[in-house]
């Protein structure tokens, strides 16, 4: 009877490997859950549910999105941190989730090494913007002013550990001038207090203040991403405009528990490149003043990583505090 228990319990050992390469050769074989750490309505919301429909259609199964917001993006991010690592819990991540909240606080994961990577999504680049009161046409006449008026001018946020927070952190840093941070609850109440006059800078998302830039109630001056934005193809790039290197955004990645298995990473990676390369996921893209971001796999850990280092060096070099 013993022998007969070892041989079956040494079967049952030898077809485990198997089985989990059965299981992986069919992937995906049920519904697929996105995890958004933000709220339901949001940009985030917007382009996650573009980016499940899509994905659904590329793996053949549907990927329903599941909102768990709250924590700096450190809710949803723990969530699929701590799920199984079969490719069936995928998270929409951020820099928030992955870089700026664990290094602001206590989490209960690591922003990169407990997932893997699947690729990056899409960047929205930030504006940088002035009340039209503000004398100064150009990037240079900004900062000329700035020295000139050291710690007047005020910039806004949508809030401490914002991306326009360490856009506008960034931007004092390379120019070496000194603004005074106004962070708000939020882009939107950001964008209107600047079209009140109430805060004369701004280094927003620009899919939220373009409205006023095309209505004069706001003056664009530089760009934060890598090339011209097609809907302001006068206002130059922070490098056109004499700071080399300084990009700004919000940036998306696609990313799952780590030790899940390379081929669903790869299988996921594919059905991303194949999103984004659909019109109507480019047109989405373009509506919101989104770049994609080709980066697969091991590019976009690196990505994140340098992200995660520059924000690193950046809170060293100025001391800026990421929360209230």
């Amino acid at each position: 009877m013993k022998l007969i228990r070892r041989t079956l319990i040494a079967a049952v050992l030898a077809a485990l490997p198997l089985a989990h390469a059965v299981a992986q050769d069919h992937y995906p074989s049920r519904p697929i859950v996105l995890v958004n750490p933000y709220a339901v309505g949001g940009p985030a919301d917007l382009l996650g549910r573009a980016l499940a429909k899509d994905l659904g259609d590329a793996l053949g199964q549907p990927v329903v999105v599941e909102n768990k917001a709250g924590g700096g993006a450190s809710i949803g991010a723990a969530f699929v941190a701590k799920a199984a690592p079969d490719g069936y819990t995928l998270l929409l991540g951020t820099a928030a989730a992955h870089t700026v909240t664990p290094t602001a606080t206590k989490v209960p994961y690591d922003g990169i090494a407990d997932f893997e990577f699947v690729g990056m999504v899409a960047n929205v680049p930030n504006l940088l913007t002035v009340h039209p009161s503000v004398p100064a046409k150009s990037l240079k006449e900004l900062i000329a002013l700035a020295k000139a008026q050291p710690g007047k001018l005020s910039y806004a946020s949508a809030g401490m550990g914002s991306s326009p927070h360490i856009g506008g952190e960034m931007f004092k840093h390379a120019a070496g001038v000194s603004l005074m941070h106004v962070p708000y609850r939020g882009a939107a109440p950001a964008a209107t207090d600047m079209v009140a006059g109430s805060v004369q800078v701004g280094l927003l998302n620009i899919s939220g203040v373009l409205p006023f830039v095309k209505t004069d109630r706001l003056r664009a001056l530089a760009y934060g991403g890598s090339k011209r934005s097609a809907d302001l193809p006068d206002v130059p790039t922070f490098a056109e405009a004499g700071l080399p290197g300084m990009e700004t955004g919000s940036w998306y990645s696609l990313a799952v528990p780590a030790k899940t298995p390379a081929a669903i990473v790869d299988k996921l990676a594919q059905a991303l490149q194949k999103v984004q390369g659909q019109p109507e996921f480019k047109k989405l893209l373009a509506a919101q003043n989104a770049e994609v971001m080709p980066q697969m796999k091991a590019q976009a850990t690196d990505y994140i990583r340098a992200d995660g280092k520059r924000l690193a060096e950046l809170v060293k070099a100025t001391g800026m505090k990421l929360q209230d």
